[in-house]
């Protein structure tokens, strides 16, 4: 197991500076990062990767609402070698039948990211956990209704924003599970109050040994009150402190 950084984190920094952005995070210990939205940016962050020696397993991208052909062009040029959905609307998750067509229509996407040597897999925020579709979280029901080569990242945070715990829940999708984002907070949608790992209210060490399957670690703030880059160098220092042999 290893661990990563969503550099939406970065997000105003990436703008500003990006070859600089990805040289502070190489400097603070990370070897592995999770681009977004990295089609526009391709090449220039290929490029810093490349400097820094860093790898990006995984990366977000709107497959259901954007090119899929330039994604997964793009990522096989980064070496990314998942690519995560990030977003459904809430509106989305509220019946059976609208969750039914969205896991149709990753299903087909991972189809075609099969073709490029590429897995697909989808990344929750809170309402996939706050609506229930036949008894269950429509996480769950959706999970179950995803071809086997399909993965999941399960933001953790978000399970227990939207009521839920992240230890039952990563349990309960089992295998299916191959990234987690790692975040901590007051367990509120105020990103701003989003805090390092082992500062807040996730028990962020059981949550990581519930996920049995798990490759990477994604560390994660949607926001943060306070200097980002000490933030993120906190969560690394906690993750790696609390794991003999874990790399960055």
């Amino acid at each position: 197991m290893s661990y990563s950084l969503q550099l939406y984190t970065l997000r105003n920094a990436i703008q500003e500076d990006l070859p600089g952005t990805i040289r502070k995070v190489a400097g603070i210990g990370f070897t592995q990062v999770e681009p977004y939205n990295f089609v526009a940016t391709a090449k220039e962050l290929g490029a810093a990767l490349r400097e820094n020696g860093l790898t990006a397993p995984s990366g977000h991208a709107p497959l259901l609402s954007q090119d899929q052909d330039q994604i997964f062009a793009a990522a096989r040029e980064l070496g990314i070698t998942t690519v995560i959905e990030p977003y459904i609307p809430a509106d989305r998750w509220q019946s059976a039948g609208d969750v039914q067509a969205t896991a149709a229509r990753l299903n087909e996407t991972a189809r075609k990211g099969a073709e490029y040597g590429i897995r697909v897999g989808y990344h929750n925020h809170q309402w996939e956990l706050e609506s229930t579709i036949e008894g269950r979280t429509a996480l769950e029901y959706f999970a179950d209704l995803l071809d086997p080569e399909l993965v999941l990242e399960v933001d953790t945070y978000w399970v227990a924003v939207g009521g839920q715990d992240p230890v039952d829940i990563l349990g309960k999708l089992g295998n299916r599970v191959k990234f987690i984002h790692i975040k901590d907070g007051p367990l509120t949608t105020d990103t701003k109050a989003q805090l390092p790992a082992g500062q807040g209210k996730v028990a962020v060490l059981d949550v990581i040994a519930a996920a049995k399957s798990l490759e990477v670690g994604v560390v994660e703030f949607d926001d943060y009150d306070g200097d980002i880059f000490e933030g993120i160098r906190q969560s690394l220092d906690f993750l790696t402190a609390s794991g003999e042999g874990i790399k960055a």
